[in-house]
């Protein structure tokens, strides 16, 4: 891996030979002038190349772009002091970043291969006078042979119209498939196939979120994920959060419509796994699917009015597995859907999911699990108990709500750094295009910049009085200009506003009163933290430092921080692959003590109290310094 030396601030850092000199600057916390996101197209980015190779691009006027050049060798370069207007702020903290819990703690997301639907190869001797036993009973008992505590398994009633061509079709050879149960010791045949099929054994795992559905192409043979989709909730056309959804959902044929859009983009998703994998969908055995509650009684079919109002009761927090064609999925007949249980109204099977896939509930220290999305979820607790709630955190931080919020997608604004001098922006995008809009993490990352460059107060108003023309008014009130309409793929300017912040500073207000008053319930401090666990994507691209600056997490010490990616996803393949994990599911979601927060009044104090940044107790960011 390269070296690369940025001097004057003589700072060094290892990088990817893919990666650009501005993205390298970025991480070592050099700021270099750069407001069209790397895209190559406002020629600010100037550096001059004092040792080593590299390759890209050079300017008119002398040096190099640092977005367009690449290091070929160790390389030392010069940001020229003329593009900074005080030396004093060339450098900056490198950017701490969260460590991936997945890597450290490998042995956590190790589960036994034991899939909940098994296939077994039988061969069964030939009827004959002396022997004419029915197909079933033939068939039964071979099976006890192979597997004595199924003797006698229950049998789904579709097997029977196939059974005789299946055991003859290939002498008398057949493969069948075993469903065991997933609280007791029951067995269910559920599917018999001619011949030695045993290799083609694969499972979907979902997770059916707000805003994204994900799912996996899993080989149950191996454990290993074969192939990754995701696409957006179509729900999203009928409102952005769950509660909105379930007002739609009154009206008309509101409930069906819903129900209707998340079957078909099931179906579109598998479809896709299976035609990116080469794979066919009579090999499915399983599906196993997670998500809030609200998402699994859309897909269920159950009834959400007593959800939506006090005292918010689910139809059931525990499903039994479904025959996936009878709610309309496109898959082979015998194919079920494992549904992850839920706990309580606003915290679904997507934590339960993420409780257990990440293994806290196998470990001593205290943990913090936070899944931050438009229903901010928490769990507080360790393998001996566990304490959860829910806080509505809108859809800010996943790019609602705001002027030009997007999805974490190719052209959005992910990083930023603001000059605290010039008030200029140093920004990346992703996939280094033209922006578009402005990301979960881009949004955090802005905001951080600005307040602690001196552009925005306490409070999240602009300052009005700056020398600079990027903070102007506008429509919802003063902005700050992030990138000017010719450098962006939008033909317009992209810009934050004070409306876009107070949306933003409600949402980290909501999610850090809620940890807040959690563990106060439980008697505890955020000193008492061991470590935090942050589920969602976009924890992986979060610095720490940001998150704390704005008030959005703990100001505690950054290595007890882990992300861990879509936790939900992750149990959910581990539901699939393994039914010991199954049944870990049912046992942690009856372990969780569900504390509502919405009736609790120390919840609103925090809750106002956050409405700062970060807080309006200094005490509790110590590291966060306000000049």
């Amino acid at each position: 891996m390269p070296n690369i030396t940025f001097l004057p601030a003589n700072v060094s850092i290892e990088i990817d030979p893919d990666e650009n000199l501005l993205r390298a600057a970025m991480k070592a916390g050099v700021h270099i002038n750069s407001s069209c996101g790397g895209a190559g197209v406002c020629n600010k980015c100037r550096i001059f190349v004092e040792q080593g190779e590299v390759k890209g691009e050079t300017l008119p006027e002398g040096g190099w772009k640092a977005c367009q050049t690449f290091p070929v060798s160790d390389v030392v370069v010069r940001v020229p002091v003329e593009s900074e207007v005080d030396r004093k702020v060339l450098r900056r903290p490198m950017a701490q970043k969260a460590a991936s819990w997945i890597k450290v703690h490998t042995k956590s997301t190790s589960w036994e291969l034991h899939p909940v639907v098994q296939k077994y190869l039988v061969h069964l001797p030939k009827p004959s006078l002396q022997d004419s036993a029915s197909d079933l009973e033939r068939l039964k008992r071979e099976i006890g042979q192979k597997r004595p505590q199924a003797i006698s398994p229950e049998v789904d009633s579709h097997v029977l119209s196939t059974l005789p061509e299946s055991v003859r079709k290939r002498d008398w050879d057949a493969t069948v498939s075993l469903m065991e149960g997933t609280e007791r010791d029951i067995h269910r045949l559920i599917r018999v196939e001619p011949g030695d099929s045993t290799s083609q054994h694969l499972a979907v795992a979902v997770d059916v979120g707000t805003t994204t559905v994900s799912a996996q192409l899993i080989d149950l043979k191996t454990g290993e994920a074969i192939e990754e989709v995701s696409d957006y909730n179509p729900q999203i056309s009928y409102g952005e959060d769950v509660i909105s959804r379930m007002e739609f959902a009154k009206k008309g044929d509101g409930f069906k419509t819903l129900q209707e859009k998340i079957i078909e983009c099931l179906n579109r998703l598998i479809g896709e796994l299976c035609s990116k994998s080469g794979r066919k969908k009579e090999a499915l055995s399983l599906i196993s699917l997670a998500g809030n509650t609200v998402m699994m009684h859309f897909l269920l079919g159950l009834d959400t009015r007593f959800l939506r109002s006090n005292p918010y009761t689910p139809v059931a927090t525990q499903f039994p597995p479904v025959r996936a064609i009878d709610l309309g999925m496109d898959v082979p007949e015998h194919v079920y859907m494992f549904l992850v249980p839920c706990v309580a109204s606003y915290v679904g099977a997507d934590i339960v999911a993420g409780v257990v896939g990440v293994g806290i509930n196998h470990h001593p220290e205290l943990t913090l699990f936070i899944d931050i999305g438009t229903n901010g979820e928490i769990v507080l607790g360790n393998q001996d108990w566990m304490a959860c709630a829910a806080c509505s955190a809108g859809p800010a931080f996943e790019g609602g709500g705001m002027r030009h919020g997007m999805r974490a997608t190719t052209g959005a604004i992910e990083v930023v750094h603001i000059h605290p001098v010039t008030f200029e922006p140093m920004i990346l995008t992703i996939g280094g295009k033209k922006a578009k809009g402005i990301c979960g993490s881009g949004i955090i990352s802005l905001l951080a910049g600005l307040f602690m460059a001196g552009v925005l107060d306490q409070r999240g108003k602009f300052y009005k009085d700056l020398d600079t023309e990027r903070v102007r008014p506008g429509r919802d009130g003063w902005e700050y200009v992030v990138i000017g309409a010719k450098s962006t793929a939008i033909a317009q300017d992209i810009v934050f506003t004070e409306a876009d912040i107070e949306n933003l500073i409600r949402a980290k207000g909501a999610m850090f009163a809620g940890y807040f008053t959690l563990l106060e319930s439980v008697g505890m401090g955020f000193e008492d933290l061991e470590r935090v666990i942050l589920a969602g994507n976009f924890g992986s691209y979060l610095d720490l430092d940001q998150a704390i600056t704005i008030g959005l997490l703990p100001d505690i010490p950054r290595d007890r921080f882990f992300f861990a990616g879509n936790t939900s996803l992750l149990g959910a393949r581990a539901s699939a692959i393994s039914l010991p994990v199954t049944r870990e599911l049912h046992k942690v979601a009856k372990m969780m003590t569900h504390f509502d927060l919405s009736s609790n009044p120390r919840f609103m104090d925090h809750y106002v109290s956050s409405l700062f940044l970060p807080h309006t107790d200094q005490n509790l960011f110590p590291s966060v310094r306000l000049e």
